[in-house]
């Protein structure tokens, strides 16, 4: 089966994010949690990006320990923050199986790129379709463009009805449990076919 890292989001790592990772192992998955922000749990999106800030370099560096003891051959996943670091690893590490992206996508083109795509690394990505970070503040866009470069036999994109960010973590208020359910389907069957 396939052997995952999934990245926490902005609010570190929730009971809701833990309990996300459980529903892919469920599945026969090795998931691979790493606090990166080492127990520290922000109140809001605004702090948990004040201390993204503070923390800068230290994140990459608790990236890296965590990876340091995982096969090379990992799907990078990650929530919203978190999905911005499995796309950068994903892109950048060697043998990456594949990336499962949930609620935000950075371009793959242009000025704010981090590089190109790696030829044939299978890609997900899912988010809401109003959701003011992915849906409404370009990352929709560069979730298409990231599918067209990579080809629909790599690439998917699943948006859902709804105005929520972070909506797959049942720890918060912004939690949709039938998204969340198709979500969890389909990353299954993603990894599924990588194993």
């Amino acid at each position: 089966m396939a052997d995952v890292v999934l990245f926490h989001h902005l609010l570190g790592l929730t009971d809701g994010v833990r309990a996300f990772a459980d529903q892919l192992r469920a599945g026969g998955h090795t998931v691979h949690t790493p606090d990166l922000f080492d127990g520290e749990r922000p109140a809001t999106l605004d702090e948990g990006f004040a201390l993204m800030k503070r923390l800068g370099a230290v994140l990459d560096d608790r990236a890296d320990r965590a990876l340091a003891d995982l096969p090379k051959d990992l799907v990078y996943a990650g929530f919203s923050y978190g999905a911005g670091m499995a796309q950068q690893l994903a892109q950048t590490r060697p043998g990456a199986r594949g990336a499962l992206l949930y609620e935000a996508c950075l371009p793959v083109t242009g000025e704010w790129a981090v590089g190109p795509w790696p030829d044939g690394l299978p890609v997900q990505v899912h988010g809401m379709e109003k959701d003011p970070f992915f849906g409404l503040e370009g990352d929709i866009d560069a979730a298409r463009e990231l599918v067209d470069l990579a080809g629909p036999d790599r690439a998917e994109l699943f948006v859902y009805p709804g105005d929520q960010h972070l909506f797959t973590d049942s720890s918060l208020p912004s939690y949709d449990a039938e998204a969340t359910a198709l979500v969890v389907a389909r990353s299954r069957a993603f990894l599924d076919r990588l194993a």
